[in-house]
């Protein structure tokens, strides 16, 4: 259950791109309102929600964001959104699953296969490249919670799969049925972590040179910016070589 992991470059270059996106809590909004119309606005009842605002908390959302989101559900206004899982090809051979909430499938669909048209790819069909991936559930905490022995400690006792420690800090992975169970013990033990959610985890990742990187990298930011899409997730890995490269340019 040790090793270091490439999952926040294989997802994306999450730490940059929220800082930038300044829809980053419109969209964690949504997610919560969707969340919470879907059930009980009492998180503590409401699986979805919870790992919604545990997710909105570890973007330092603050609390009264979140509450105006949970109480918009019981408004009964016309916003009637639906999840859409898109999946396609990038530059590389890298595979591509964007995971959407929408209003109006038209539009969405058409900003995304727009989005790999003009960044080196192509929009498949549904379950063209999930099956290289597991869902799985994802926690991340930073390297403050504690050095890897304590984690891994932590972890195994929670009942977690696999984890990754590096510099950067510690990713636990979790079957997709026991996440919330697995964040629960490990709050515990190590307090909140930064993010809890379901991910699409790939089963074997592709290298990529720095001019494929370059233009997938360009894709990711076009799906980041886009309204709809919540997550993006990939199976491609980009060397730290090339990664300071293209930092640089």
């Amino acid at each position: 259950m040790a090793g270091h992991s490439k999952f926040k470059n294989i997802m994306h270059r999450k730490g940059a791109q929220d800082k930038k996106r300044s829809n980053l809590f419109s969209k964690l909004s949504r997610e919560i309102t969707v969340a919470a119309k879907m059930g009980t606005p009492d998180p503590d009842m409401n699986p979805r929600l919870r790992l919604a605002v545990n997710t909105a908390k570890g973007q330092s959302m603050p609390k009264d964001n979140i509450q105006r989101a949970i109480d918009k559900a019981s408004t009964g206004d016309d916003e009637n959104y639906e999840e859409v899982r898109y999946e396609g090809y990038g530059p590389g051979g890298s595979a591509v699953i964007v995971e959407t909430l929408t209003d109006n499938r038209n539009r969405t669909a058409t900003a995304v296969r727009t989005a790999f048209a003009k960044n080196g790819g192509n929009l498949g069909t549904a379950g063209s490249v999930a099956h290289g991936f597991e869902r799985l559930g994802y926690i991340e905490y930073s390297s403050e919670a504690g050095d890897e022995d304590t984690v891994l400690e932590a972890a195994m006792e929670a009942g977690a799969e696999d984890i990754s420690s590096s510099d950067d800090g510690h990713e636990i992975w979790t079957g997709a049925e026991d996440l919330h169970e697995v964040a629960s013990g490990l709050e515990k033990s190590l307090g909140e972590p930064k993010e809890v959610k379901l991910a699409w985890k790939p089963n074997l990742t592709v290298d990529l040179g720095e001019k494929d990187a370059g233009v997938l990298l360009k894709l990711i930011d076009t799906l980041d910016d886009d309204d709809d899409v919540q997550t993006v997730w990939g199976n491609y890995e980009i060397s730290d070589e090339v990664m300071e490269k293209l930092d640089s340019d």
